[in-house]
């Protein structure tokens, strides 16, 4: 059991480190995530309405696929 909550750990670990590298390396991407075209941004004299639902569709398929590997055994 205990070998179980470590993979989880390593596992969240490097997820954690390559956050923190798309973070750092964000700006210089040629894509940036939430900047994509179909991002919905709705700007009026007051404020903005911004969703990027062209981004949180890239990241669920990448959360998926990961979890879905990491799932197989």
């Amino acid at each position: 059991m205990g070998s179980g909550i470590g993979r989880a750990l390593i596992a969240l670990g490097l997820l954690l480190i390559a956050t923190g590298v798309l973070v750092i390396l964000g700006g210089r991407l040629p894509l940036r995530l939430g900047r994509l075209p179909g991002d919905i941004v709705i700007r009026g004299k007051n404020g903005a309405f911004y969703f990027p639902i062209v981004t949180c569709l890239i990241i669920s398929v990448a959360l998926s696929a990961l979890l879905w590997l990491l799932g197989r055994r």
